[in-house]
């Protein structure tokens, strides 16, 4: 790692949800590099050597499923109480490079050098499923401004996925946290958007670039792929951005995108995939439920 990487001390934070050997194993060689935090939502309560976890791994078993939000949240003031000035975010099956770990940190250590106020930067990622390379975006009227993650300078963006991305502890408390009533979903989205109301920066890295699924296996509609979720994946997806919606905080350039991708998400999810009526009424399920402003882990009724 890096010098300027090491005296500003980056550690992780992982989020497990039924992990499996592969999942562990990721953790541990994480652990052997950095710090490493790892929040555990599978429901039920075990011990890190029961799983064959790492000893060094700081574990945080919460017996449910506490949600994404919750879960970054628990990693990153575990971080904070341990005097570390960065947090890199990775689900449980994420594959970062090894540049990753120098080279995110590095661009947080250079702006706080300089005194640019940069809350977040994170990875280009590599879907194959779905085409490849995905470009950074910016939000604009009724579409997204696609930007190729290309050159040797950090890209100024809207948001970044949580998954690979590093995290400016120095501004963390002006920013506040991840929002835990989102549960899951649109989570990223909401902090990034926050942080860029507050006057932070949100930087996309082109030159490193990290493998990451999103969703299950796509489907193609009209030549191109969309990452498929389980119905109540698409509860959360539908609820969180109508309840997102309605808040004046969020950019209209936003909302129009949204405006415009919601019909075609209905198409998508409720008529390709298997359980068609399972999709709808979780749909739907979403729908009412953003509107109506009932937030948290979804319950029936």
């Amino acid at each position: 790692m890096s010098d300027i990487a090491q005296t500003s001390r980056a550690g992780a934070v992982v989020v497990f949800y039924n992990p499996d050997a592969a999942c562990i194993e990721r953790a541990n060689r994480l652990a052997a590099r950095m710090h490493c935090v790892v929040v555990d939502n599978t429901p039920g309560i075990r011990a890190a050597g029961e799983l064959g976890l790492a000893g060094s791994i700081d574990y945080l078993p919460n017996g449910e499923n506490a949600g994404i939000a919750t879960a970054i949240n628990q990693g990153v003031e575990a971080l904070l109480r341990g005097g570390f000035d960065m947090a890199i975010l990775f689900d449980q099956d994420s594959e970062p490079p090894a540049s990753l770990f120098t080279e995110l940190p590095k661009v947080i250590a250079c702006a706080n050098d300089s005194g640019e106020r940069v809350a977040l930067a994170g990875p280009a990622y590599d879907d194959r499923r779905l085409g490849g390379v995905a470009p950074f975006v910016r939000f604009k009227w009724w579409k997204l401004e696609r930007i190729a993650p290309e050159g040797d300078q950090p890209i100024d963006v809207d948001f970044l996925i949580s998954s690979g991305s590093c995290i400016n502890l120095r501004w963390w408390s002006d920013i506040g946290p991840m929002d835990d009533a989102l549960f899951i979903d649109f989570v990223d989205l909401e902090w990034c958007v926050r942080a860029k109301t507050k006057g932070f920066r949100v930087l996309g890295v082109p030159w490193v670039r990290m493998s990451h699924e999103l969703g299950g296996e796509p489907v193609k509609v009209f030549g191109r792929s969309y990452p498929m979720h389980g119905p109540l994946r698409h509860y959360y997806q539908f609820r969180n951005v109508i309840a997102l919606m309605k808040r004046s905080s969020m950019p209209m350039t936003w909302k129009t995108t949204e405006i415009v991708k919601l019909p075609v998400r209905v198409l998508i999810y409720c008529c390709f995939p298997s359980q068609r009526k399972e999709h709808l009424t979780m749909v739907w399920r979403g729908v009412r439920d953003g509107y109506r402003g009932r937030l948290g882990a979804y319950r029936r009724g």
